[in-house]
């Protein structure tokens, strides 16, 4: 992968997801060490307002789509939400109106965790709103001359056999 090819390889995939797994590492032990200093509220509403504002409503789209196309409005309300930027304004605007707090952590705590555990990256318009396998995929492997499938537990639909998908 690189600037020019900006797809991965299943091993590379499997790299990039285990620097995310690094990050939610670091974060549950900063968390776990300042546990008595949580506000749990705090915790739990920015563990869930990423996704019922950027998973669920195109998630409830999908399923009522019945696996067809979804508007790109659920893309970009997913990928604004999954967004380091976005969040990270979030937490600096918190921070300067409310003060910091070690709660916080549960934003990238969210967002390494997406990546790292589940494998979800942003959303290309290109492709289903859920993990789909796609043929052309497996076909780019194979002329990459890559025999790999993708490891169990990949967390994507398949009709057949596991195939990654492309990350972008």
């Amino acid at each position: 992968m690189d600037q020019l090819n900006p797809y991965e390889t299943p091993k590379t995939f499997q790299l990039h997801r285990a620097e995310y797994l690094f990050g939610v590492a670091v974060v549950t032990g900063l968390m776990i060490a300042n546990f008595s200093e949580l506000r749990w509220w705090v915790v739990v509403a920015g563990f869930f307002y990423i996704d019922v504002i950027g998973y669920l409503p195109g998630a409830i789209a999908y399923k009522k789509a019945n696996g067809g196309p979804v508007p790109k409005v659920y893309y970009v309300l997913y990928n604004v939400m999954h967004s380091f930027i976005t969040q990270g304004a979030v937490i600096l605007l918190w921070c300067l109106t409310i003060g910091p707090e070690w709660a916080l952590l549960i934003i990238p705590f969210h967002l390494f965790g997406d990546r790292g555990l589940f494998g979800n990256f942003m959303k290309p318009f290109g492709l289903p709103f859920e993990p789909e396998a796609q043929p052309t995929y497996q076909k780019m492997l194979d002329d990459l001359g890559i025999d790999q499938k993708a490891p169990a537990g990949h967390g994507q639909k398949t009709a057949e056999s596991p195939t990654p998908q492309p990350a972008s």
